[in-house]
């Protein structure tokens, strides 16, 4: 047996024109541990909810690992969390994570996602999140999207207004301890603004069952 026999998960890739986006394995952490400590944003201001790259190397390294092992042994069809590692030339280059909670019945995903500094500015966070959602409509059978950033964060926020989403409220975090403004966004499936191109996906059909989404809800 192989390890996509034993975990057909691992058999998920998205292929986009620049990208190929496939479910986290241990061989990829290495390359995402490196793409973590060179930098995702600038020291000023923290883009996320959990400051986890304020940590020393050492412990971000560990805690990054860490997290993904956590994600993976807690999958379950009634919650799940698919951590896509991102890579360009077959180099990780960040995380597109798409989020399931009571899936079958709310039909809803939630996005986040980080890239390191060198790959950003280059619309491939449009791309990332743009095959994750292809995937998530039209194999998947989602019918809403949400995702959230902070209120200064227009990079993110802008990446969500290009595919359609719309405000949906806000809520009050503090990832250093002072209190700021996450924006909250919703996207459904009719009002997705679909690249010109359609991602090519592989290992749908095992994602599905390991998700627990029968042949019968296929959309």
């Amino acid at each position: 047996m192989d390890l996509v026999d034993v975990w057909p998960l691992f058999r998920l890739t998205l292929r986009t024109p620049r990208l190929e986006l496939r479910v986290l394995r241990d061989g990829d952490l290495p390359g995402l541990v490196e793409a973590a400590r060179a930098g995702i944003h600038g020291p000023a201001r923290m883009p996320f909810s959990q400051p986890w790259t304020d940590l020393p190397d050492d412990e971000l390294t560990a805690g990054l690992v860490q997290h993904q092992w956590r994600q993976r042994a807690a999958l379950t069809p009634a919650s799940w969390s698919l951590n896509l590692v991102v890579r360009r030339d077959g180099v990780p280059i960040g995380v597109q994570d798409l989020v399931g909670r009571d899936f079958v019945a709310l039909r809803t995903v939630e996005t986040g996602s980080w890239l390191t500094t060198s790959a950003q500015g280059q619309g491939l966070g449009t791309e990332m999140r743009a095959a994750a959602l292809s995937f998530a409509f039209d194999h998947l059978g989602a019918e809403v999207a949400t995702s959230s950033a902070a209120e200064w964060n227009a990079a993110s926020l802008g990446v969500s207004r290009r595919l359609g989403y719309v405000d949906n409220g806000v809520s009050r975090v503090a990832p250093r301890g002072e209190a700021e403004l996450d924006r909250h966004l919703r996207l459904v499936r009719d009002a997705f603004v679909r690249p010109l191109w359609t991602p090519h996906v592989d290992g749908a059909s095992e994602a599905r069952r390991a998700l627990g989404l029968d042949e019968a809800t296929r959309p």
